[in-house]
């Protein structure tokens, strides 16, 4: 028995289907098209989701731009009013895409610093003195909410760096920010 080109291979019955005319490429365009489509729309996706992700821009901002804002805001983002006797240096700023950072730097009397910590953070422990982690600094106190961050501050973590600049007056840098 000579085999003929029938669909299910019997000599008569059946739909004649020419040899090498499959129907595969349909398929293979309904498969191949949306993967043609999706794939550069996921290499976008992927390229921005990468681009910012610790990069710093020409400021060191990591692709945010920072505000001025008024000192008390940046203050009382951590907790803190501004002491008295002290004056701001520079501007105060705040930077924020998915985590707020706030920062102040003024001058107050070398004094009153330590009463002024005591008086805005009673249970946090006492200021560190020399060593603040690789910056240069006097007195240096790190905050958070299990090591005396006062309840109702909004801030996650206060950083508050003091540099004596003579026997009067210290430099003060606080920031307060989100995790």
């Amino acid at each position: 028995m000579a085999r003929t080109p029938v669909a299910g291979g019997r000599p008569r019955g059946g739909t004649e289907v020419p040899r090498g005319r499959t129907r595969w490429w349909r398929v293979a365009a309904l498969v191949a098209l949306p993967a043609l489509v999706l794939l550069p729309l996921l290499v976008a996706f992927v390229g921005i989701v990468f681009s910012e992700d610790g990069e710093d821009d020409d400021r060191g901002e990591g692709g945010r731009a920072s505000e001025r804002v008024p000192c008390a805001e940046a203050l009382a983002f951590g907790g803190a009013v501004l002491p008295a006797g002290a004056r701001p240096t520079g501007g105060c700023t705040v930077q924020g895409f998915q985590d707020i950072h706030y920062s102040a730097a003024f001058r107050m009397p070398r004094t009153g610093v330590q009463d002024w910590l005591i008086h805005t953070y009673p249970d946090a422990p006492q200021p560190a003195a020399g060593f603040c982690a690789g910056e240069a600094a006097d007195l240096c106190l790190d905050l958070n909410h299990a090591a005396g961050l006062p309840d109702g501050v909004e801030a996650h973590v206060v950083r508050v760096r003091v540099v004596h600049e003579d026997a009067g007056t210290a430099l003060v840098r606080f920031t307060a920010f989100t995790t």
